[in-house]
């Protein structure tokens, strides 16, 4: 049955600037794919990609045949061994250090104040990285230190996106990033946001770290947008 009224396709109304209008529709159909699926229907992928069933079905063809996706036989679609052999390359190629590293720098660089990137050790958190801000008055942390779970920006961020209860973890989790002052070290000032990979799992806490004294309202977008930036990075989900 022919739709009602004619509808953008998802990839017509996410069109890549300059890009082939065909390759946009075809990734379309891989992104429809969710956690958890292991095969979608073609009535499935034309309602998701808001793709006409006869163009998704050229579509799927050229898929099938560089072996992206599929055909089972119940006659809905799957991903296909390309798939894993490219996740394959990408993973022995892969170095979260490469990802974090560039990220900090541009904050650091931009606010003149110290970044961290956290990841949860057991009960209590570990400094992974570490870009230095070039003021001499500074939180002077190391990568390597361990750090309370529960005091300071990063700790609360990685335990409110870890399923912490308690008030200010449900505004954590609310409002996507915390600020802080005085929490781990008096003085001292934390901003901090997750930063998500492409399993939608926590990656670590993203976090700028000043004296109170130099806090600018600017710096909690910056952190923000470079936590933004960092999951694009490592194939995380992002909101609008």
């Amino acid at each position: 049955m022919p739709r009602k009224a004619a509808v953008a396709s998802v990839a017509d109304q996410h069109a890549a600037p300059g890009g082939a209008a065909a390759v946009d529709r075809a990734l379309s159909l891989l992104c429809a794919f969710r956690s958890g699926e292991d095969a979608l229907s073609l009535a499935e992928l034309s309602e998701r990609t808001q793709l006409y069933k006869s163009t998704a079905l050229r579509l799927l063809a050229s898929l099938e045949h560089v072996r992206l996706l599929q055909r089972m036989p119940d006659g809905r679609y799957a991903l296909g061994p390309e798939v894993a052999r490219l996740h394959s390359l990408y993973a022995a190629s892969f170095s979260l250090e490469a990802q974090v590293m560039p990220v900090m720098r541009e904050l650091v660089a931009a606010t003149q104040e110290s970044a961290a990137f956290h990841v949860r050790q057991g009960d209590q958190r570990l400094c992974l990285y570490r870009v230095d801000s070039p003021h001499l008055l500074r939180d002077h942390i190391r990568a390597g230190d361990l750090l309370p779970l529960d005091k300071g920006a990063g700790g609360r961020v990685l335990m409110a996106f870890g399923g912490a209860k308690g008030r200010i973890y449900d505004e954590i989790r609310q409002s996507g990033f915390v600020v802080l002052s005085s929490d781990r070290v008096p003085g001292l000032t934390g901003i901090s946001a997750p930063v998500w990979n492409a399993a939608g799992e926590l990656a670590g806490a993203l976090t700028l770290t000043l004296p109170e004294q130099r806090m600018k309202p600017e710096f909690t977008d910056a952190v923000r947008e470079a936590a933004k930036r960092l999951t694009l990075r490592l194939g995380g989900p992002v909101s609008s």
